[in-house]
């Protein structure tokens, strides 16, 4: 771990990163950061302890002057996503992550860094460290599996939590406050085809593409970002109109949270069309390359020519039907919101595809800040894939967390940040999918903000981490604590 990142300012907070960086912590798989975290509190003599789903709870007493202020629970995550690229050694169930500077950043050498939600855990662990900070009682909510399933949310018992107020450190931009969010539903098409042996006279290819940002499917959708399952369908879409190319195995996609960066396919065609198939399918590419050069300038789509032809194919009928269910289904942003400026309201992302052995499969999260908008998309993409013959399952569904406009925490935490910043924050609902919607199901009366230092990238390798940011974020939680409002 380099030093350098542990002499960032502010260094309680950094430090605490660069501890929690240390340990590996993949969603599903956070034995060893729950233990890291119930050792953490137990050095620091306070109340520490884990619930039936593992999530770990720490609380701390407030400091002298405070204890007639309401109870605030800070709430983060302990799970990352786990992305690397390609070329990227890297083994995330026993390596730390690999952290370095680049001017105002923090990034990760060739994998996801963390801060997502790293850095609102380590901010937590920093306040329950500190001993001049001014604060309420606090009580530390650091939850599991959020990235994969929100199971530590879901699971979280009614009666557990005691602060009434509660400050989810889990948004990426610095001047926004969150007061409501999306909620998801993962959709899930499956279908199994007879194989059918290769032609004779084929020839086999590789069509990988490759290059995109990827990024957030929640944060990021509306930014016009190449999703790598839809270009590579198009190409087939075309090589299988064109030249009749049939599909072997394909590959994309990794998490439903994350707008797929890569896709591998291993294909055939009739050696007749070799040569005007790598010609011809380059114009397809330079269309789509033309039309996302702006956000997607480092695209590249490789034909590659395999050593030996794969033995088995997708049968012709069950293709055509894949490719154009594939062409069907809804990729992005779907609707705005009519009740706020400039907020995706239903959005889906064809997250991860997979084709061989005589099996399919289509994996989305579909999200909506509208629960009926949500399952009308849901239900769209449903008919899409069951005219093709496939089975769909709709799991994982959590709801969104509506705006509360009368919150007592918002009023204070406005003139704070007007008087720090000498302008207004930006009031929003986002459209990732917070644990605030789920915590309130059986915490109905707790007043839920939240706010956290920019990321961007997160859910990518390209994931970063704004220094300056990270500064202001501390800056301004240590001012909201101070000024906790008083109990009733």
């Amino acid at each position: 771990m380099s030093q350098e990142i542990r002499n960032l300012e502010p260094q309680a907070l950094w430090n605490k990163f660069a501890d929690l960086n240390a340990v590996p912590r993949p969603s599903k798989k956070e034995e060893r950061v729950i233990e890291f975290m119930k050792d953490f509190g137990a050095k620091l003599g306070l109340e520490t302890f884990e619930d039936e789903i593992r999530n770990v709870i720490i609380r701390k007493p407030a400091t002298a002057g405070m204890e007639n202020r309401k109870m605030v629970t800070l709430q983060g995550h302990v799970d990352m996503v786990h992305q690397k690229n390609n070329d990227t050694v890297f083994d995330f169930d026993t390596q730390g992550i690999d952290m370095y500077v680049d001017g105002d950043w923090v990034r990760a050498k060739g994998t996801t860094l963390g801060a997502d939600n790293g850095l609102g855990v380590a901010a937590i662990m920093a306040i329950l460290e500190s001993t001049d900070i001014p604060h309420p009682a606090i009580e530390a909510l650091f939850t599991v599996d959020e990235e994969t399933g929100m199971t530590g949310a879901f699971e979280l018992k009614a009666g557990v939590l005691q602060g009434e107020i509660l400050l989810n450190l889990d948004t990426e931009e610095d001047d926004e406050i969150g007061i409501g969010c999306a909620g998801g539903i993962d959709i899930t098409a499956v279908a199994e085809y007879d194989e059918e042996p290769t032609p004779e006279g084929s020839v086999g290819y590789t069509i990988t593409v490759k290059g995109l940002k990827g990024g957030h499917s929640g944060m990021e959708i509306h930014k016009g970002l190449g999703n790598a399952n839809k270009i590579m369908n198009r190409i087939l879409f075309d090589g299988f109109d064109d030249f009749g190319l049939q599909i072997s195995t394909i590959n994309g996609g990794s998490l439903r949270n994350a707008i797929p960066r890569e896709s591998v396919a291993e294909v055939i065609i009739a050696a007749v069309y070799d040569e005007a198939f790598v010609y011809d399918m380059q114009a397809v590419v330079n269309e789509i390359k033309s039309e996302l050069r702006t956000m997607e300038p480092t695209l590249e789509v490789v034909f590659e020519k395999l050593e030996q032809t794969p033995t088995s194919v997708m049968p012709s009928m069950a293709q055509y039907y894949f490719v154009r269910s594939m062409y069907t289904a809804h990729n992005g942003v779907y609707s705005m919101s009519a009740d706020f400026d400039n907020l995706v309201e239903t959005s889906n992302n064809i997250a991860i595809v997979t084709v061989g052995q005589g099996k399919l499969a289509v994996k989305c999260l579909t999200r909506s800040s509208v629960e009926t908008a949500k399952m009308d998309l849901a239900t769209s993409l449903q008919s899409a894939f069951e005219l093709m013959g496939c089975e769909v399952e709709m799991n994982g569904a959590y709801p969104g967390w509506t705006p509360n406009p009368d919150s007592a925490i918002l009023a204070a935490m406005l003139p704070i940040y007007e008087k720090m910043y000498n302008e207004k924050p930006n009031v929003a609902a986002c459209h990732a999918g917070l644990e605030c919607g789920i915590l309130g199901v059986n915490y109905p009366e707790m007043d839920m903000i939240s706010f956290g230092p920019t990321i961007l990238g997160a859910h990518s390798p390209d994931e970063r981490a704004s220094i300056s940011s990270s500064q202001k974020f501390w800056n301004y939680l240590i001012a909201v604590l101070a000024a906790t409002p008083v109990k009733q």
